[in-house]
């Protein structure tokens, strides 16, 4: 029974954690990330400073909340696929999870998009976040190949490229308005390094 609770509290903490990243995202799309302080977004949600800052340490975190967890989704993705995939091949698929909200809500996507490379201070957290990404991701390559103590440098170089992959093609994604298809931009992005394999 403990279990169920918990998870209970669990799916009620990150309702009220996406409805607040919701709030915080209007705000500032409205009056611009730079004009809009925490008790701002508190105010806006109805909660206290404290409440907001309980879920979100910082302004940014309410933008950008939701990216460290897809990395090690990511990570699991990589694990699950098949063992005699090539790791470039494997990295291209698994990055996949990254791509649903882009499909689900393009005109969202496209906001966040464009509130980020327009925000240097949310820019930089993103790539900061993203850069998080890559251990669990070199790891879960690493184990592939049977050495998950010892990832080598080609394993590092593959997951730095695939990311960068996947930025080039949401920054193209997002220059088109969202006409382009994103996966076919990763794809275009990721066949530009034949020698990865």
């Amino acid at each position: 029974m403990p279990a169920e609770r918990t998870n209970t509290r669990d799916i009620a903490r990150a309702a009220v954690r996406a409805e607040l990243g919701r709030v915080a995202f209007r705000l500032f799309l409205r009056n611009g990330f730079e004009n809009v302080t925490i008790d701002d977004l508190a105010a806006a949600a109805g909660v206290s400073r404290s409440t907001f800052l309980r879920y979100f340490g910082t302004k940014e975190d309410a933008v950008l909340g939701g990216f460290e967890a897809k990395g090690e989704r990511v990570a699991e993705a990589l694990r699950a696929r098949p063992a005699d995939e090539d790791d470039w091949t494997a990295l291209r698929h698994a990055l996949d999870l990254a791509i649903p909200a882009y499909h689900e809500d393009p005109a969202a996507m496209l906001s966040m998009v464009r509130l980020i490379g327009s925000t240097p201070a949310l820019a930089a957290r993103q790539l900061e976040k993203q850069r998080a990404w890559r251990p669990a991701m070199v790891h879960a390559l690493a184990e592939r190949a049977g050495s998950p103590e010892h990832p080598a440098v080609a394993h590092w170089v593959r997951v730095s490229a695939a990311l960068d992959c996947l930025t080039v093609a949401v920054d193209h994604w997002s220059d088109s308005d969202g006409r382009l298809d994103l996966v076919a931009l990763l794809d275009e992005a990721f066949a530009a390094f034949p020698g990865s394999r």
